[in-house]
């Protein structure tokens, strides 16, 4: 009986073994052209430029849509912002967020025997019923949402009677300071992910690692801000990378090393520079893309893809593979041994023989462009297709547009005609060649179509919950 029970808890470990581990590193409002493998001169990133020489780089990899909430659900689901319930930006009078019935990454793993944690910026729901400790995460340490969003104050438009709120910092569901001293943040987030990597070692974990920064209003620490002599979005940059650095280097320090997959990428592409936070630090940069945050050019949605795993993935590939963050779930979920669920819509496709070096190429597929309900572009290959836009869509109820009806109408571009872009001989959008490619706008406007038809019927109103969040 002894030694039946010692093969049995042999046979668990060897399996547990053999299940990867796995990092995500989150930028917030990071731009294409924000590190140095990707050609900043800016922004010095050492360690993100090795894990780039150590591992794969990706020169078509995407968000799943321009701005924070949305691209956080797509990440942790594998589907399109607007299936997943969560088409628009969430703020912290709202009673909405990521629905409870969706399936996240982190509960797919912990039902693989994972150790799971979210460590950064959640914002997909301040409401408890969707917190991240309630959405498949074992621990959570980090903000609630943004980080302009502090003293954000609600009027008659939505919550009249939600109270005037600091940035909280919470452990679970403890506020361990408030407001929160930003300038310590991206330290303490490095902190307690290199103390959870510590805990787990003998186990499988996800580390999901969603940044505050660099979205505005910038800070770092002492030890960064002013460092640089580009400015604080460059400091923030830097301190990200430093992180980086820390994780690698704990991975190392405990033998980890071969058995962690980190995948590094960002949610949207950087603002544009001024406004309100100008004097907490800049935007970033798309180049060499048109566009930023808040638009579904290439530059608010194309963001650097870096993944690596010492011994699985070789070492300085580039490619050109198209990729998004949809395909993290069903990749994640292939190299743990798991199948994605099958009962809904997954828009991402596992990569894992593109990682592994079994393929250098994928299947070709559509991406679309959604901003909010709206689809307003297509890829296929080398093409991008802007549809045809001569009508608002449905008017939102996001409170970002019920407060601001001029963003809502200026993010969604109106256009009598199709513009169509040829992304590998014009990456930065300029040249529209709609008019010498009518079989290609009349090809990808029928894709575009019957995605579309399809995702209007089967999206996922956003749940808007009967609570009462005047507390925290």
């Amino acid at each position: 009986m002894k030694l039946a029970w010692l093969l049995c808890l042999a046979a668990l470990s060897a399996t547990a073994a053999d299940k990867p581990n796995f990092i995500v590193i989150f930028a917030d409002d990071l731009g294409y052209g924000d590190l140095g493998v990707y050609g900043s001169t800016q922004n010095r990133t050492p360690h993100l430029d090795r894990m780039a020489a150590e591992g794969m780089r990706f020169t078509d990899f995407y968000a799943a849509a321009p701005f924070c909430s949305p691209s956080r659900a797509s990440i942790l689901t594998g589907r399109y912002p607007v299936r997943a319930g969560v088409p628009y930006v969430l703020f912290p009078t709202e009673t909405t967020g990521l629905p409870p019935e969706e399936i996240t990454l982190a509960e797919l793993l912990r039902e693989e025997g994972y150790a799971t944690a979210a460590i950064g910026k959640w914002h997909l729901g301040w409401p408890k019923a969707l917190r991240a400790h309630r959405q498949g995460f074992d621990f959570f340490f980090g903000l609630p949402y943004s980080n302009d969003m502090h003293k954000w104050r609600s009027d008659s438009v939505l919550r009249a009677q939600h109270a005037f709120w600091e940035l909280p910092l919470l452990e679970d569901d403890r506020v361990v300071e408030a407001p929160v001293n930003q300038h310590t943040l991206t330290k303490r987030y490095t902190e307690r992910a290199v103390a959870f990597i510590e805990e787990n070692r003998e186990q499988p974990f996800f580390l999901y690692f969603p940044h505050t920064f660099p979205h505005k209003p910038q800070y770092a620490s002492k030890d960064f801000e002013g460092r640089s002599p580009h400015g604080l979005y460059a400091d923030t940059v830097e301190e990200i990378d430093w992180s980086v650095g820390e994780l690698l280097s704990a991975l190392k320090r405990l033998d980890l090393d071969d058995s962690t997959l980190v995948v590094f990428t960002s949610d949207n592409g950087p603002p544009a520079s001024g406004g309100r936070w100008a004097e907490r630090g800049g935007g970033g940069s798309a180049a060499p893309l048109r566009g930023g945050k808040g638009r579904t050019y290439e530059g608010g949605m194309r963001e650097p893809g870096i993944f690596r795993w010492p011994g699985k993935i070789e070492p300085g590939v580039v490619t050109s593979a198209q990729s998004s963050i949809l395909d993290l779930l069903p990749t994640f979920a292939t190299l743990a041994g798991t199948t994605p669920p099958t009962d809904r819509v997954i828009d991402g496709s596992s990569i894992a023989d593109l990682l592994l070096g079994k393929t250098d190429q994928l299947e070709e597929r559509p991406f679309f462009y959604y901003f909010g309900v709206q689809l307003q572009a297509v890829r296929v290959g080398r093409w991008k297709l802007f549809l045809r836009q001569t009508q608002l869509p449905p008017y939102s109820r996001s409170l970002w547009y019920m407060q601001n009806p001029d963003l809502f109408e200026r993010h969604h571009a109106l256009r009598s005609e199709p513009q169509l872009y040829d992304l590998v001989a014009d990456i930065g959008e300029s040249n529209n060649v709609a008019a010498d490619n009518a079989a290609v706008v009349a090809r990808l406007s029928e894709t575009a179509r019957r995605f579309d038809e399809r995702m209007q019927r089967e999206k996922r109103p956003p749940v808007y919950l009967e609570t009462s969040i005047t507390s925290p």
